[in-house]
């Protein structure tokens, strides 16, 4: 209780006196509303998990209130195609990393020179100067700002002791820019949005993720490991160090979320005669989906993706993908992977991984596992300078 009395600021609307203890997502969302700003679009952020939690709760997620995306770009498509059916001003939600998705679409469609389509956009700032944070962060926390103003968006950045007043004038001058087809974006601090309601999300699933990884490495022995951004490579990474495993062999994708089986195939149709896995998720896969193409065109036959499919963005808050709905074995096979595999228990997984390791791919398994990490995992203490020196020597080894 003596945390809140010091977390307590005054501010005053309208004459009338109000406490508050943060800034309340529900307040904020109810600003936005009454200022005829309803629907919202994006990718989750743990930054943002109150707020993509209460507008779960709110509307759901379906196409006509809150939608989750594929990827940030695809998100300002969708808010724009919005706006040219309602004449409304749409709200995107991300972390400061997709704004390397969205600049294209900013850029030739949405920017007053082009199509002039106003979008509020709400920003994790990840990697803040000053703020402790994982390293693929750093610098795109650092170049933010500038990269959204070099992009004529004006901003304005939140924290915890932002108040009610100060949102209301800053949406009235935004309100302005809007009219003349201009975009702004409000840039959320850490801890800035706190509510009292936060969702657990859950599939139906039993197989643990972190079990399913470290059969993987069994099963791959001296081959080379691509892990995807997130929980997979920080467990990746922990198997090693408790099995006294060699951290050479795995390339750790901490940032660059999507690209993970595009480093694989670039690995792969270069070392012919040494197996590449490429250990996946689902959010990561819709992000940028076009990289199976690749891979079915090319068919480099010592490639096996591995899909582990939760149905969920789990490492930002949990909230789902799109997936469900999605016959991932089936559209690897259509786009040229030579077999695909669906697996939910760990009698079905060793069965499929002794296939492909004697089969030729490419190869796709798609492990369905349940939501949920240990809440003692660590984060790899090894640099990812060092992580690229130690693996391209492994690499280098390698026929």
């Amino acid at each position: 209780m003596a945390l809140f009395i010091i977390l307590m600021v005054v501010i005053i609307i309208n004459d009338v006196e109000r406490e508050v203890l943060f800034l309340d997502t529900a307040l904020f969302i109810d600003l936005l509303n009454k200022n005829n700003i309803n629907f919202f679009t994006g990718v989750p952020d743990s930054l943002l998990k109150p707020l993509c939690d209460y507008l779960t709760k709110t509307y759901g997620i379906d196409s006509g209130h809150h939608l989750i995306a594929h990827n940030e770009g695809g998100c300002v498509a969708f808010a724009s195609g919005y706006h040219l059916a309602t004449g409304k001003v749409p709200c995107v939600y991300m972390q400061n990393s997709g704004i390397g998705n969205m600049t294209n679409p900013v850029v030739s469609l949405t920017h007053p020179k082009v199509y002039a389509i106003p979008i509020l956009y709400v920003i994790g700032w990840r990697g803040e100067p000053g703020v402790k944070d994982e390293p693929q962060h750093v610098f795109q926390g650092e170049i933010m700002l500038r990269q959204l103003e070099s992009m004529e968006i004006e901003t304005f950045v939140v924290d915890k002791h932002t108040t009610e007043q100060e949102l209301y004038e800053k949406l009235n001058h935004y309100k302005m820019l809007f009219e003349l087809g201009k975009s702004a974006a409000f840039i959320v601090r850490k801890g800035a949005f706190i509510a009292d309601y936060s969702k657990e999300y859950k599939n139906r699933y039993i197989l643990n993720r972190e079990t399913v990884i470290k059969i993987i490495t069994e099963y791959s022995c001296d081959d080379m490991i691509v892990s995807t951004t997130g929980k997979i490579s920080r467990e990746l990474y922990e198997i090693r160090a408790n099995s006294g495993g060699n951290h050479s062999r795995d390339f750790l994708t901490v940032g660059s979320m999507g690209h993970s089986a595009m480093i694989a195939l670039g690995i792969a149709v270069n070392k012919k005669k040494s197996r590449v896995w490429c250990i996946d998720g689902d959010g990561a896969l819709l992000m940028h989906m076009g990289a199976l193409s690749v891979v079915g065109n090319i068919k480099p036959e010592n490639f096996i993706h591995v899909i582990l499919n939760n149905e969920s963005h789990e490492t930002v808050g949990g909230m789902p993908t799109v997936i469900s709905t999605t016959d991932v074995c089936a559209m690897a096979i259509a786009l040229g992977y030579k077999t695909a595999y669906s697996v939910d228990n760990e009698t079905e997984l060793t069965k499929v991984l002794e296939k492909v390791k004697t089969d030729n791919g490419p190869a796709l398994i798609e492990v369905k596992v349940a939501l949920g990490a240990r809440a003692d995992l660590g984060r790899p203490i090894l640099k990812a300078v060092d992580n690229k020196s130690n693996f391209m020597k492994f690499l280098g080894e390698q026929k």
